[in-house]
């Protein structure tokens, strides 16, 4: 796996993409710090079963947390009051 600067990547960017097609994964940097990474889909689809499941059972619970809470104002007043 390669990192490329930010600056670096927007210059080459059909050269990375040529480069994840043939399998390779690319990191893309701010400041030396990694923000991004370009991966294949095939690669990026291809997730853990048993991530699949820790984020179904994490969903779940979300789900199961906010059937029971109450905003305490209508919808469009919470989003108004989120946007402020």
């Amino acid at each position: 796996m390669r990192a490329i600067a930010v600056y670096e990547a927007k210059n080459r960017f059909s050269e990375m993409i040529a480069a994840v097609e043939q399998g390779e994964e690319i990191t893309i940097t701010r400041h030396g710090a990694p923000v991004a990474r370009l991966v294949a889909i095939s690669v990026a689809s291809s997730t853990d079963p048993e991530q699949r499941q820790r984020v179904r059972g994490a969903m779940t619970d979300l789900r199961r947390r906010g059937a029971d809470m109450e905003l305490g104002c209508s919808l469009s007043d919470a989003i108004q009051a989120g946007r402020d």
